[in-house]
């Protein structure tokens, strides 16, 4: 049965690190500190919805309707990704804009079709 690499200590959150490699074939072992890839740090959840996220083509809507959740839980899940990958500035930046397309349809400065096409990431 083959067992998945963790990345993450189950006791305390922190990075784990391979300390030993090994050739199924010859039984050759290389010891030493290796870092694992960006997504063995994610949880087995996060891991999950990435793969569904790839699957789907970044299509939201067929993400909401794969895992039966709605548009925020969607974004909510990709900007844990974002930032567990080490992405923090870009997930806040892309909350700030959020923002200021909101503020900007408050104040009649955007129709709602343009601020929902800003949300959706398309060129008005």
């Amino acid at each position: 049965m083959k067992k998945e690499v963790i990345g993450v200590c189950p006791v305390c959150d922190n990075k784990l690190k391979v300390t030993q490699l090994a050739c199924r074939k010859c039984g050759t072992a290389i010891s030493g500190e290796f870092e694992l890839c960006k997504f063995c740090q994610l949880h087995k959840d996060q891991k999950y919805f990435a793969e569904i996220f790839i699957k789907n083509r970044g299509n939201i809507k067929e993400i909401e309707k794969e895992l039966g959740v709605s548009y925020p839980t969607v974004r909510r899940l990709l900007d844990e990704i974002i930032e567990a990958l080490g992405y923090k500035e870009a997930a806040r930046k892309d909350l700030v804009n959020q923002s200021e397309v909101l503020e900007k349809l408050s104040k009649g400065e955007l129709s709602s079709e343009q601020a929902l096409k800003l949300l959706n990431g398309e060129a008005l």
